[in-house]
């Protein structure tokens, strides 16, 4: 096959880049039989196809099936120590193919009305199909989202600011602050402290100065485009809200790198 060929082949599979294809392909022969036991043991599960598993979380059926219903739960904590639960929207910021928002329904419950939101169409289109009772849209990459003014009580968005630019950062946030409700809140996750040894020294250089490192020679809001977010920065960046919390938690074992997360109260 010629490399052209090749590469129309990578973008009809949503494969962006060659890189990135030979990660997924080790994921899905590293996972084969873990999935395959999976799907037999568990027929009724809906599952999104491979690729939008893997490019929004891991290629592991049961982490992410099973195990998010562990992170919604943990979510739940969260959100419940800051505002109370009932009749409240509920809102998925970069929901991907519905690994958190599918399991809210039942975790959360209380008369609550949820959404999902991502610009990956696929997962979208996916999640529409299969993921009833929960609403979703597809956004662009651009800081619009289809809601009125204090629409939402609770936006969470799990490690999307980390493929964001600068501008993105203060758009969103901007976006996000409009369609919250006031004395809503916003939970938000970012690469902090713990991912300092994974910069190189001017990178760490300009993080060390508060400023924003970015990773940026693909496609801004792709797994393989990464933001790096000092404290002093995200603090700049929510200088108009209440934060409610930050939260910095050690690594437990090699290997685990836990992002930071940001609590905010819109006044």
């Amino acid at each position: 096959m010629k490399k052209g060929q090749i590469s129309t082949l990578l973008r009809q599979l949503g494969l962006l880049y060659p890189a990135d294809w030979a990660r997924y392909n080790l994921e899905k022969f590293k996972n084969r039989k873990i999935n395959k036991r999976f799907k037999l043991e568990h027929p009724h599960v809906k599952l999104p196809p491979d690729y939008l598993i893997y490019e929004s979380f891991q290629l592991n059926y049961q982490k992410y099936y099973t195990g998010s219903i562990k992170t919604a739960k943990w979510l739940k904590n969260h959100f419940k120590k800051h505002i109370e639960l009932k009749d409240k929207r509920i809102l998925d910021w970069g929901c991907g193919p519905g690994r958190l928002i599918r399991h809210l329904p039942e975790v959360i419950g209380n008369g609550c009305e949820y959404y999902g939101t991502d610009y990956n169409k696929k997962s979208i289109a996916w999640c529409s199909k299969n993921l009833p009772d929960i609403h979703f849209n597809n956004n662009g990459l651009n800081a619009q989202l289809p809601y009125d003014d204090n629409f939402v009580d609770v936006i969470y968005g799990i490690s999307i600011f980390t493929h964001l630019s600068e501008q993105l950062h203060y758009d969103w946030f901007n976006e996000l602050y409009r369609i919250l409700k006031p004395n809503g809140i916003l939970f938000l996750t970012t690469q902090g402290d713990n991912f300092k040894i994974k910069l190189t020294n001017a990178e760490l250089k300009s993080y060390n100065n508060d400023e924003l490192v970015v990773r940026g020679n693909v496609k801004e809001g792709h797994r393989t485009y990464s933001a790096f977010q000092p404290k002093a920065f995200m603090e700049k960046l929510f200088s108009t809200v209440e934060i409610l919390e930050h939260i910095e938690t050690a690594p437990e074992h090699a290997g685990w790198l836990p992002q930071d997360i940001w609590i905010i109260r819109k006044p």
